[in-house]
């Protein structure tokens, strides 16, 4: 039993993040799903030691569009995490797990439920992930007036929303319904449409947009490189799928290859970027040709505007035939709902997390975007955590091990007197 007896569960869409307070990084990192390899009949729990075989796997996931829709499977799920992955026993520990912003009460009860009626938890704490990443960035260093802007990009939706003094302003958190599973299943319809049916390929296609995907800083510019041929093509790179014998996971063919693009700089014109390609072209030719000798055992694609048209929706998801604000708009808009005298201060400390955010050069392009918009007068400074997929989960673990975490808690008995709605008005 681990001392601290604070188990703290950031509970995601795509990924549930566990571990004890106080430590420094969770225990487990796992899928929040159960799925089903085409060799079995029965539904798997995911395990951090144990390979996975995620080919054409079915998948269910208890959480959609960022809520607990399905809370037997959540049940599931967490009781294989609690007793062979975690090894604690839940009625002498207390449970700290992060919420959403604007659930459902009926979600509510039913999240307090599998706490305290399945599991049995002697105390609950409910924090929000914006406040909890705050908290963390806060505890590394001086955060002015004690007053960020979180950028949640997670799995099912982003948020921007003002964190003042822990507390999220939640009149003026604004959110927009895109996040990591949109941008898989776009890359997955761009895929199929141009080269291999992978629309079964969740978790491959997650890989591929993970490796290869990038933020672009001209758009305009970089379609224009993407549509050259050959060995001009700055971002051309191919991609192997499993085939099931000698590798279970799909790979980058030629990583060197996917890193040419870092060679473009922002300024440079399509020009510019012919002539580095050439100089670079010396160095890459014969590996070029020996690739091009098509090995027909291997099932492969190429990527080209791919890479950066993905990432891309992040900024404008009206392309994607959503009627809603891009990110720098978003952010904009919600600072605009704040008082005045918060603005300067929330526009100069703005925090992204969530794994959307691991992007290359997302922090840039989201600087220049967003500086057209902010008033001359204000400052724009982005921080991108150091590890945004952990960021909340170290939050947690900062607020576990307060001295007052205990009195913070609803405990069991209080739950059992008071029932779920009115316990929840402590924490928020």
């Amino acid at each position: 039993m681990h001392q601290n007896g604070v188990v703290v569960l950031d509970n995601g869409g795509g990924l549930i993040k566990a571990g004890h307070g106080g430590d420094r990084d969770p225990s487990a990192v796992i899928p929040n799903c159960v799925y089903r390899p085409l060799s079995s009949k029965k539904w798997v729990t995911p395990s951090p030691t144990e390979p996975m075989d995620l080919t054409s796997a079915a998948v269910r996931r208890p959480i959609d569009r960022g809520y607990l829709i399905n809370p037997d499977l959540q049940r599931e799920i967490w009781a294989h995490l609690f007793t062979q992955v975690l090894r604690v026993n839940p009625a002498q520990s207390s449970l700290l797990l992060t919420e959403p912003l604007f659930t459902l009460p009926s979600i509510q009860r039913a999240a307090d439920e599998l706490v305290f009626e399945d599991f049995n938890f002697a105390a609950l704490y409910v924090a929000h992930s914006p406040s909890l990443a705050h908290l963390y960035e806060a505890s590394r260093r001086p955060i002015t007036a004690q007053c960020s802007l979180v950028v949640d990009c997670g799995f099912s939706f982003t948020h921007a929303v003002p964190v003042f003094q822990n507390f999220p302003i939640n009149y003026a958190a604004k959110r927009i319904d895109l996040g990591g599973k949109a941008l898989t299943n776009y890359l997955k319809e761009l895929v199929s449409y141009r080269s291999v049916n992978v629309m079964d390929e969740t978790f491959l296609i997650d890989d591929v947009k993970e490796k290869l995907c990038f933020v672009s800083m001209n758009v305009p510019r970089d379609l224009q490189i993407a549509k050259k041929h050959g060995k001009d093509n700055a971002f051309r790179c191919t991609y192997v799928l499993p085939d099931g014998v000698t590798h279970t996971q799909g790979y980058v063919k030629d990583p060197e290859e996917a890193k040419r693009y870092l060679a473009v700089g922002d300024g440079d014109s399509v020009q510019e970027v012919a002539k580095k390609m050439d100089v670079d072209r010396g160095e890459v030719a014969d590996k070029l040709e020996d690739r091009k000798k098509i090995d027909l055992s291997k099932n492969e694609f190429d990527l080209t505007n791919e890479r950066f048209l993905v990432a891309e929706m992040i900024f404008h998801p009206a392309d994607l035939g959503m009627n809603q604000a891009g990110l720098a708009e978003c952010i904009v808009r919600a600072v605009s709902s704040c008082h005045p005298h918060l603005h300067p201060v929330l526009y100069e400390s703005i925090i992204l997390t969530g794994g959307s955010t691991l992007f290359p050069r997302l922090a840039d392009r989201l600087e220049r975007e967003l500086r057209p918009l902010v008033p001359d007068e204000y400052q724009v400074k982005i921080t991108p955590q150091e590890d945004p997929i952990l960021g909340v989960w170290r939050g947690g673990s900062v607020l576990a091990s307060s001295p007052d975490f205990e009195a913070m808690c609803v405990t069991k008995a209080e739950y059992e007197e008071l029932g779920s709605a009115r316990c929840r008005k402590r924490f928020f």
